[in-house]
């Protein structure tokens, strides 16, 4: 009887929801349908949030920006909403009780983040748009501050380490498939392949960019144990439906920094020595300074274009500074960047205010066919030279070290965890990979304003900060 009480409200619930929507849809109030699942969304955040940190991972890929329709406000739902009621819920939380262990307050890159927003509050009130800098610092704090200081408690649990990278990934594949499926429309056209991942990503070189951080991360689950038959199977489909999307992505900083992944696993599996690494690194800084006459006049000899299809003549193109319209631009860019920082050394314009004041800096020799006097068109493309523009020379450093700071931590955890465990270590080792392809992305991009790359990326700094703190205990007990 129950039973059919339960199904009764269920069957009148669903029927009536339907009649509201389809009311709501004809009143042109469809926006409003999301009221229910934004209760949702508050329920779960308060009652299990276990469950939305988990959720995060999932819907991450599969956010939408609404800019294009709200008249150039952004924000990317579901997530962002979700992300900030849980920073907010956190905060009243720990005015009761404390919930940040010590551990997490005590570990080096949540000391070396809190000296950087702390310099970001410094010169978003030097800033020359205070107004677009106190946005900029407050969409940080509801990235890192969610993430980075109470998801360590989420993530001391292996089950939920994996359910992270799960989540994560079918979410991401199920972008790549469409991705995929509309490119396919269009037959596989480069020009096509900028846009065809809208809605979900903006154009294809921060789609690029998570293809690259998801792949080492697929084929970490796939190697860290053994699966069922149907789950190998799974996995394997991923996996080469990521690779595809990789290659379809065009993008060739995405290509460029699986190579650069792969190294640096030869070089943490052959344990070589740091103070090898940085005398090769002299060497090869030195010889670089006395053949730099002869490598420009070799990248000016390159004619090859972004634009081919072809994978070889693509990755020939990233070198291309002579007729490049995407590199010259890019070197418009830094260009701009450095002469920013020259006006303002210190404290910058201010952080999210390059686009407000790099137009001014413009070489007229450097302008290309994409350039635009407005300043209207994005950022410093760089993850180091933004911060350099808007927050001087110790917000570059700050970043520089935050970014140091992640690897050694990384690195070390990944070799002093037990051999015996090779699930855990193949996870570490995943995750070191797939930050490797984000932070060479960061030479020639910015991202971590954004959810897709910001809630990946300090998501496994928790999980390190986690584990960490997982090692240390087990073997004092």
């Amino acid at each position: 009887m129950n039973a059919l009480k339960e199904n009764g409200l269920l069957i009148g619930g669903s029927i009536f929801f339907a009649a509201i929507s389809s009311i709501l849809i004809w009143m042109d109030l469809s926006y409003l349908m999301l009221f229910p699942f934004a209760l949702i969304a508050i329920y779960a955040s308060i009652f299990h949030q276990e469950f939305m940190f988990l959720a995060l991972a999932f819907l991450t890929p599969l956010s939408v920006n609404i800019e294009e329709w709200a008249d150039g406000f952004g924000l990317f739902l579901p997530t962002e909403p979700i992300i900030f009621g849980l920073m907010l819920l956190f905060l009243m939380q720990q005015t009761r009780k404390n919930l940040i262990p010590g551990y997490v307050t005590k570990h080096l890159i949540v000391r070396v983040v809190i000296i950087y927003l702390i310099w970001i509050v410094v010169t978003s009130v030097t800033s020359t748009h205070p107004v677009a800098s106190f946005k900029f610092l407050l969409a940080k704090l509801w990235f890192i501050i969610p993430i980075l200081f109470f998801g360590p408690r989420i993530y001391e649990s292996r089950l939920n380490i994996h359910r992270f990278l799960w989540f994560l990934s079918i979410g991401m594949t199920l972008v790549v498939c469409y991705t995929i499926a509309v490119h396919a429309s269009y037959g596989f056209g480069e020009k096509e392949g900028h846009w065809v991942m809208s809605p979900f990503f903006k154009d294809h070189t921060i789609y690029g960019a998570l293809v690259a951080l998801l792949t080492p991360l697929i084929f970490g689950l796939y190697f860290a144990k053994k699966y069922s038959p149907l789950v190998q199977m799974t996995l394997l489909g991923m996996i080469l439906i990521n690779l595809l999307g990789l290659y379809f992505s065009y993008t060739r900083a995405a290509w460029l920094s699986i190579i650069a992944a792969l190294g640096v696993y030869a070089l943490i599996k052959l344990r070589v020595k740091f103070s090898i690494l940085a005398s090769v690194a002299v060497i090869a800084g030195i010889a670089l300074y006395f053949s730099w006459d002869r490598i420009q006049m070799e990248m000016a000899r390159n004619k090859y274009e972004h634009t081919t299809e072809a994978f070889s003549e693509r990755l020939q193109s990233a070198t291309n500074v002579t007729t490049d319209a995407s590199n010259l631009e890019r070197l418009n860019r830094w260009s701009c960047a450095i002469e920013m920082f020259k006006e303002r050394p210190v404290f910058g314009f201010g952080p999210g205010t390059y686009a407000f004041e790099y137009a001014r800096f413009q070489d007229p020799e450097n302008l290309t066919i994409i350039s635009t006097n407005f300043g209207n068109m994005g950022n410093a493309h760089s993850e180091y030279l933004g911060p350099l523009s808007e927050s001087g020379l110790p917000g570059m450093l700050l970043i520089l070290a935050i970014v140091a700071a992640i690897f050694y931590k990384g690195i070390t955890l990944y070799l002093a965890w037990p051999k015996e465990d090779k699930e855990m270590r193949t996870i570490l080792m995943s995750m070191i990979m797939a930050l490797v392809t984000y932070f060479l992305h960061g030479i020639l991009n910015n991202y971590l304003d954004t959810d897709k790359a910001s809630i990946p990326i300090w998501t496994m700094c928790a999980i390190f900060i986690a584990m960490e703190h997982k090692l240390k205990t087990t073997k004092l007990s």
